[in-house]
């Protein structure tokens, strides 16, 4: 695999890692921070999790095919979670993490 075929699914990661840091601070602004403390630690494990995903693929690591089927995982956990909050944040941050999720399952395939 070259830097190309990961494209897609390094601007899913990266975008993803993004508007989690957003929602994990925009819920940490929220009234009732502890109904949020799961969807924060989410945000945060999805968001590193993403980083790291991008990363690799840039490198074209041995590795990225692998961490790309464990950050879906954690995508699609923090996704169900951010939808079922109300918030704006929360439900962009719940299509991002469902998007990547799709994307780095592509990838891991």
């Amino acid at each position: 695999m070259t830097n190309s075929m990961y494209e897609t699914c390094i601007q899913a990661c990266s975008n993803c890692a993004l508007v989690c840091e957003m929602c994990a601070s925009a819920c940490l602004r929220e009234e009732d921070v502890k109904m949020m403390a799961r969807c924060i630690e989410l945000d945060r494990d999805c968001a590193a999790m993403c980083a790291m995903a991008a990363v690799l693929m840039t490198r074209d690591s041995m590795l990225a095919k692998e961490f790309c089927g464990l950050c879906a995982k954690i995508c699609r956990a923090c996704g169900e979670e951010c939808a079922k909050h109300q918030m704006d944040h929360c439900q962009e941050c719940a299509k991002a993490c469902m998007s990547c999720a799709e994307e780095c399952e592509r990838m891991a395939a």
